[in-house]
């Protein structure tokens, strides 16, 4: 049977799994490494998934001119800031 293709949510939630099985002390030395690898192996695809949605997204706006005003310098900031 094929293996099903992961999603960012389905790596989130066996994430979540991870920690708890973890945080119970329950399991051996072994299995405990065992879950800690996974888990660094779904953080890794997590951020990966997470860097192609930010650049898909810068790809989409800033040819729109759509860009986040934190990201961009604000004109005469020190100005702006004297009349708060």
């Amino acid at each position: 049977m094929p293996k099903k293709k992961q999603t960012f949510e389905s790596a989130m939630q066996r994430l979540e799994e991870i920690v708890a099985l973890l945080e119970q002390n329950n399991a051996s030395l072994d299995d405990s490494l065992k879950l800690f690898e996974e888990g660094v192996s779904l953080i890794s695809y997590c951020n990966e998934t997470l860097e192609n949605a930010r650049l898909r997204v810068e790809k989409l706006t800033i040819p729109a001119g759509i860009a986040d005003k934190e990201a961009l310098p604000m004109d005469g900031g020190e100005e702006e800031q004297e009349n708060l």
